[in-house]
């Protein structure tokens, strides 16, 4: 009995010790109110995007839950409401895995909302399939729908500077790689649809996070928006929805007694939306509330440019952004020709038409 006990106690210490050294997170501690501010957080429906978006409700801005399910949205929203006491939660549809919906979010936006001061790109998935453009779901989901949506939003957010855009990646980008010519053939950078090529799509999507993140802070530099990407601790969440019955099985009672809950999850993510002082850190990589330092893989700026243009020209965005904001006349014969063939067939929001009008682009014969 006493052998037991001492088994029992050690097991506790060791559940303890565990929790608080690994995988217990720090928190946000900014009192920065947001009345008047206007947020986007995708995937807020559930998980910690559910949480980021209650924490910015309950500061008092004004929340848009952007997700795919209506009516989970609608009631994530109702939720949020009540528990904030702010009436200013909305759900507006967005399918990340449809660049038609992600224009048309941004379109609707833009046409109804004279504020964005902060977008965070929250949402993610770890499941086999295509997109409805034909790409990895992961890949096309988590990375080209967040690229497309941010870009699409990003001439709002310099009119509302000081602005941020926040990128949720994770700790498994360390494992992920890019691989140029497989993306080129396959629509995707892994090659099937396995179980653990599901896992490695989701590691490939996460370094594109950061990339994409890191990129995106070179083209800004001298602006008023700052970009950051971050890990959000070891969480357990609706993620695990995506997997197979036995991996859920496997995960699910080891990842109750161990890992974060949504709100824990969401601290890194409010720090990088709200912390005052870390503006001349933008483009870099946050963990547990603290500027965090990501493989070889997720700093080499040559790969994250190439990442930028390949991702241009798979969901037909093309703009060049640098500190005077979007130059029209110094696209490239390439860019252009890709702009004037998405132009003319894609629905024409506030950026199209100034793009148009600027470019003085004749008109386009499919």
């Amino acid at each position: 009995m006493s052998a037991l006990l001492c088994l029992a106690t050690g097991a506790v210490c060791l559940y303890v010790l565990l929790y608080y050294a690994v995988f217990r997170g720090a928190s946000c501690s900014s009192s920065v109110r947001l009345r008047g501010k206007t947020a986007i957080v995708t995937g807020s429906n559930t998980g910690i995007g559910k949480a980021t978006a209650l924490d910015l409700a309950k500061r008092g801005a004004r929340v848009i839950l952007a997700c795919r399910d209506k009516e989970k949205a609608e009631a994530a929203a109702f939720d949020i409401r009540r528990e904030s006491g702010n009436t200013q939660v909305v759900f507006m549809q967005l399918d990340l895995s449809s660049f038609k919906s992600v224009r048309n979010f941004a379109e609707n936006f833009l046409k109804n909302e004279p504020r964005l001061d902060i977008l965070i790109n929250s949402a993610g998935v770890m499941s086999p399939g295509r997109t409805k453009d034909g790409f990895g779901m992961a890949f096309g989901v988590n990375h080209l729908g967040h690229f497309l949506l941010t870009h699409l939003l990003l001439e709002r957010l310099q009119q509302c500077g000081p602005s941020r855009v926040v990128t949720v990646s994770g700790l498994l980008q360390r494992f992920g790689n890019i691989d140029f010519p497989l993306l080129a053939s396959n629509k995707d950078l892994v090659t099937d649809q396995s179980t653990w090529h599901n896992f490695q799509a989701y590691f490939n999507s996460k370094l594109c996070n950061v990339l994409f993140t890191r990129e995106l802070a070179n083209r800004l530099e001298g602006t008023s928006v700052t970009c950051y990407s971050l890990h959000p601790g070891v969480i357990y969440t609706d993620l695990c929805r995506s997997m197979s019955l036995w991996l859920q099985l496997l995960m699910i009672p080891f990842a109750k007694l161990f890992f974060l809950d949504p709100e824990g999850g969401s601290q890194t993510t409010l720090y990088c939306a709200l912390q005052e002082g870390i503006e001349p850190l933008s483009g870099r990589y946050f963990s547990n509330c603290a500027l965090q330092q990501v493989g070889a893989k997720g700093r080499d700026d040559a790969v994250a440019k190439k990442l930028w243009e390949v991702s241009e020209s798979c969901d037909g965005t093309v703009m060049l952004c640098d500190h005077t904001g979007p130059q029209p006349g110094l696209l490239s014969a390439a860019a252009t020709a890709l702009l004037i063939r998405h132009l003319y067939t894609l629905p024409v929001g506030e950026r199209a038409l100034k793009v148009k009008r600027n470019l003085a682009i004749p008109p386009y014969h499919p």
